[in-house]
């Protein structure tokens, strides 16, 4: 594999990183933005009584903060931001759509509609049977999307792709805004988890989504040379004699999973799927066995330091996630929207 490198003015060249040493330094980063994670909030806590409620957990006010509210948070947004991340990457490469991300294309938007629909229909229900409903929702809305796509002239080229899906996601809003307005008591319950939250989640609704991120995540890493291929174009991918439909519908349903995981943990967080696998590829240029892992840090780091900033910027009270992720995400779309598309 190659090592690429920088030309600087002065004519000297940056030194060679590995992608291999690129992953280390990026856990790296991840750790440390855990450990302030963990540390900032509400209230302060210093790092010394963050290891002891580890080593002797002693059942005080601030080591049930930790255990029970911290870190299953900070876990959650690693789990969420890697999804997404990986989620959109994998849009991208395979669609060769430089918009191509879980809330752009609706798929975020549609498992949000199953979710509040479920609520409205059934009450409250459990993470994994809303969890299953976000599959369902986000899997229908691709196909969707897919379908609308492929009716414009020329197919399912990139910029129809991304017109169908802001249709999509305009008509599924103003259908999760009709449910809310007709259910007060449904608005009352999930209002801050549509804005995209991460708040008041422990650690059995972690494990209980934790096998479908994974799961997810595994099929997406195992597909990368398959990814790489077909973001060259599906005549060069068939070509080199890859079976691209299966491509396709494997990658969908690795997708499906890690958006709909996500939506179901943490309600509909945007352009996490669409910043993160743009500025990966500053670094890593075509080659999706790297693009995806590195999607997953970065991904996990963007949203870890989201998450931190709605925490602390209006402290004691706190934003939504998800808005912090807007603010970064809709200048970037825009940019996106000027050059990338246009060329």
């Amino acid at each position: 594999m190659t090592k690429a490198t920088t030309t600087l003015p002065s004519g000297w060249k940056t030194p060679q990183i590995s992608p291999l040493v690129g992953l280390l330094i990026g856990l790296t980063i991840l750790l440390v933005c855990l450990v302030y994670s963990v540390t900032l909030g509400a209230a302060d806590i210093p790092l010394d009584k963050i290891l002891a409620s580890f080593v002797a957990f002693d059942g005080s006010y601030e080591h049930l903060v930790i255990q029970t509210v911290r870190l299953p948070r900070s876990l959650m947004a690693m789990l969420v931001g890697s999804a997404l991340a990986v989620s959109g990457a994998l849009m991208q490469g395979l669609t060769r759509n430089p918009l191509a991300d879980p809330g752009i294309l609706g798929i975020e938007s549609g498992a949000a509609l199953a979710v509040v629909a479920t609520i409205f229909i059934f009450g409250s229900s459990s993470l994994s049977v809303l969890t299953i409903v976000a599959f369902l929702g986000a899997g229908a809305t691709a196909v969707l999307v897919y379908f609308l796509g492929s009716l414009g002239r020329g197919g399912a080229t990139p910029l129809n792709l991304t017109v169908a899906g802001a249709a999509l996601t305009a008509l599924i809003s103003s259908l999760t805004t009709a449910v809310l307005i007709i259910s007060q008591r449904t608005l009352e319950e999930i209002r801050f988890w549509l804005a995209g939250s991460l708040a008041g989640r422990d650690t059995n609704i972690l494990f209980q989504a934790l096998p479908f991120i994974v799961i997810g995540l595994v099929i997406a890493f195992a597909l990368g040379r398959q990814i790489t291929t077909m973001s060259l174009g599906e005549d060069v991918a068939k070509g080199l004699g890859q079976q691209t439909a299966w491509i396709k519908i494997i990658t969908a349903i690795s997708v499906v999973l890690l958006a709909g995981s996500s939506v179901a943990l943490a309600g509909p967080i945007g352009f996490i799927g669409l910043v993160v696998p743009h500025i990966v590829r500053f670094f890593i240029k075509a080659d999706y066995r790297w693009i995806l892992p590195y999607s997953a840090i970065l991904g996990a780091t963007l949203l870890l330091i989201a998450d931190i900033a709605a925490r602390v910027l209006l402290k004691p009270q706190e934003l939504p996630v998800g808005v912090m992720t807007a603010l970064i995400g809709a200048p970037f779309f825009v940019y996106l929207a000027k050059s990338k598309v246009k060329k």
